[in-house]
C-alpha cells in the first residue's frame, strides 16, 4: 500500500522508476538479439537466417514492429493518457516475448518479434513524455538520462548473458535470454497502477481539479498551497496560450502557426534519424557476427568483446549524468558527431588495411575493436540519451504526444532500414560500410550548429515563448535559443503568464527562485 500514499519525491522515484523499466526492456530487446543470431541451435532450427537478407528481415521485424507501435501512442496518448497506453504497450511486448522464447517456426517468431516491437514503440514513445510532464525543469534532463542510461545498462546485460550461455549447448543458449524479457513486466504492472496521471495530460482533457491534486500529490504539498497553485497556473496560463495561437491542422503543417509545431516536430524526429544513422545499431545487432566474419575472432572472443563493448557503453552512458543538464542538450550532440566520425573513419580504414595486409590482420583487427568500443564510449553520454530527452521536451502540450510519437517512430523507421541493409552492406561494401556513417556523422554536425535551440533547464511551458520570440530556423547566432542555462526573458515571461491568470508577480517570483 505504499505505492498507494506515495507523495512527492517517492511519486517521482516511482515515475521514473517506470521509465527506466520500461527503458531496460527497450535496450534488452535491443541487446540480446545479437547474441541469438550466432547460436548454434537457433541456426540449426532456422537456417534459412544465414541468408543475409532473411536475417535482416527478420531482425528489422522488431524495427518495423515499433515503428507502428509509435504511431499507435500516438494515436492513443491523448486519448487514454500516457498511464494507460504505456501499461498497454507492456502487455503487448509481454504477449511478443512470450511468442519468441516457445518459437520452433520461422513465422511464429517474427510475429513475436513484430508485436514485442510494437509494445516497445508504444512504451518507448510515452515513457519519457510522461516522466518529463511530471518532474521540475531542474531534474527533468537527469531523469530522463537515467532511462537511457537503464537501456543502457540492459544492453550490455544482455551481452553478457550471451557470452554466458555461449559455453551451454542446445535450445537454452538463445531460449533463455529471450525470456529473460518476461521479468520486466513483474516489475513494472504494479508500480503502474497506484502511480499518477500526467498533470499536463488531466488538464489537457479538462480535468482541471485531478490535475491540481496530482501537482499536490508531485510536489508534497495541500492542495491549496500557493507553490501548487502557481505550478498550475503557469501550465493553464501556457496551454491557453498555445489554444489562442492554434491554427487548423494544415496551417500548422505549413508552419505557419505562432508556435511553430511542424517546426518543433521536424527538430525531435531529426534527432531520432540521425542517432540512427550514426551507425549504433548496425554495431548493437551486428557486432558479433562483425568480429566474427570480418575481423576474424572465434564466436567465444567475439561475444566476449561485444559484452566488453556493451560495457564500456554502461559506464559511459552514466557521465551523461553529470553534464546532460551543466553542459546542455546541444554542446553534448556537437561534440558527440565528432567524436563518432572520427570513430567511424579510423575503424574503417583499420579494416581495410587488414584485408590488404593479412600478415598484420591481427593488428589492424585490435584497433578496429578498440574504436568501435571507444565509439560506444563517445555515443553513450551524447547521442545515447539525448534524443530521447529532447524530443520529450521540445513539443507544445497539444503537439507532445503529435511529436513524440512522430519522433519515435523515425528512430524505429530509420532503425527498420539500417538493420535490413547492415549485413548485406557489411558483405558487398565491408570496409567502405563504415566509412559512410563516419561521414554522415560528419554532416550532422552543421546541422545540430545551425537549427537546434538548446532545452536544457527550461520549464516545458517557456518552449513555446521561444519559438514565438524567434521564429528564424536558424539559432547559432541567438544567445537565448543556445546558452544552456534558462534565460532571464523567459523568466519574466512566465511572471507575465501567471500575472494574467490572477497570480500575484510576488509568488511566482518566489517560486522561480526556489526551482533555479
Amino acid at each position: 500500500m505504499a505505492f498507494v500514499r506515495a507523495r512527492g519525491n517517492r511519486l517521482v522515484a516511482l515515475i521514473t522508476l517506470i521509465d527506466a523499466m520500461s527503458a531496460c526492456w527497450f535496450g534488452y530487446c535491443q541487446g540480446v538479439f545479437a547474441g541469438v543470431l550466432v547460436s548454434p541451435d537457433f541456426l540449426r532450427l532456422f537456417p534459412l537466417i544465414e541468408n543475409g537478407n532473411i536475417s535482416g528481415a527478420v531482425t528489422s521485424s522488431f524495427f518495423l514492429g515499433a515503428f507502428i507501435g509509435a504511431i499507435l501512442a500516438f494515436i492513443l496518448g491523448d486519448k487514454l493518457g500516457r498511464k494507460k497506453t504505456i501499461i498497454l504497450g507492456h502487455v503487448l511486448s509481454t504477449i511478443g516475448t512470450a511468442l519468441q522464447a516457445s518459437a520452433y517456426g520461422l513465422p511464429q517468431l517474427v510475429i513475436g518479434r513484430t508485436l514485442n516491437g510494437i509494445g516497445i514503440g508504444v512504451t518507448s514513445t510515452m515513457s519519457p513524455v510522461y516522466l518529463s510532464e511530471c518532474v521540475k525543469p531542474h531534474l527533468r534532463g537527469r531523469l530522463l538520462v537515467i532511462g537511457a542510461s537503464a537501456n543502457i545498462s540492459s544492453f550490455a546485460l544482455a551481452n553478457w548473458i550471451s557470452y554466458a550461455l555461449a559455453f551451454r549447448g542446445g535450445a537454452v543458449q538463445w531460449r533463455l535470454p529471450l525470456a529473460i524479457q518476461l521479468a520486466f513486466p513483474f516489475v513494472i504492472f504494479p508500480i503502474a497502477l497506484f502511480v499518477t496521471e500526467s498533470p499536463r495530460w488531466l488538464l489537457l482533457v479538462g480535468r482541471g481539479d485531478a490535475a491540481r491534486e496530482v501537482i499536490a500529490r508531485l510536489n508534497d504539498s495541500a492542495v491549496a498551497d500557493d507553490e501548487v497553485t502557481a505550478d498550475y497556473n503557469s501550465i493553464k496560463a501556457s496551454m491557453d496560450l498555445e489554444r489562442s495561437h492554434r491554427v487548423p491542422l494544415m496551417d500548422a503543417l505549413r508552419n505557419r502557426d505562432k508556435t511553430q509545431n511542424l517546426r518543433r516536430l521536424i527538430l525531435s524526429c531529426g534527432t531520432q534519424f540521425m542517432q540512427q544513422f550514426t551507425g549504433i545499431n548496425s554495431l548493437g545487432f551486428y557486432l558479433p557476427t562483425l568480429l566474427h566474419e570480418s575481423v576474424g575472432y572465434d564466436l567465444q572472443t567475439s561475444r566476449l568483446l561485444a559484452a566488453v563493448s556493451g560495457t564500456v557503453y554502461l559506464i559511459a552512458a552514466f557521465f551523461s549524468l553529470a553534464v546532460v543538464d551543466r553542459v546542455g542538450r546541444r554542446k553534448l550532440m556537437l561534440y558527440g558527431t565528432l567524436g563518432m566520425a572520427a570513430c567511424h573513419l579510423i575503424s574503417s580504414l583499420t579494416l581495410k588495411a587488414a584485408q590488404e595486409d593479412p600478415s598484420r590482420a591481427k593488428t589492424f583487427g585490435s584497433v578496429t575493436v578498440a574504436f568501435f568500443v571507444l565509439y560506444h564510449a563517445v555515443f553513450a553520454p551524447t547521442w545515447g540519451g539525448i534524443p530521447w530527452v529532447y524530443a520529450a521536451e521540445i513539443n507544445s502540450l497539444g503537439w507532445r504526444t503529435r511529436g513524440a510519437g512522430a519522433a519515435t517512430a523515425t528512430n524505429w523507421g530509420t532503425g527498420f532500414a539500417v538493420v535490413q541493409f547492415t549485413k548485406v552492406g557489411i558483405d558487398n561494401l565491408q570496409w567502405g560500410f563504415f566509412l559512410i556513417f563516419g561521414i554522415l556523422c560528419l554532416t550532422f554536425f552543421p546541422v545540430v550548429y545551425c537549427f537546434y535551440p538548446e532545452t536544457a533547464r527550461r520549464k516545458l511551458e517557456d518552449m513555446d515563448e521561444m519559438f514565438i520570440r524567434n521564429p528564424s530556423w536558424f539559432v547559432f547566432d541567438k544567445k537565448e535559443m543556445t546558452q544552456p542555462t534558462r534565460p532571464q526573458v523567459l523568466i519574466d515571461a512566465e511572471i507575465a503568464r501567471i500575472a494574467d491568470s490572477k497570480v500575484t508577480v510576488l509568488e511566482m517570483t518566489l517560486d522561480t527562485v526556489e526551482k533555479q
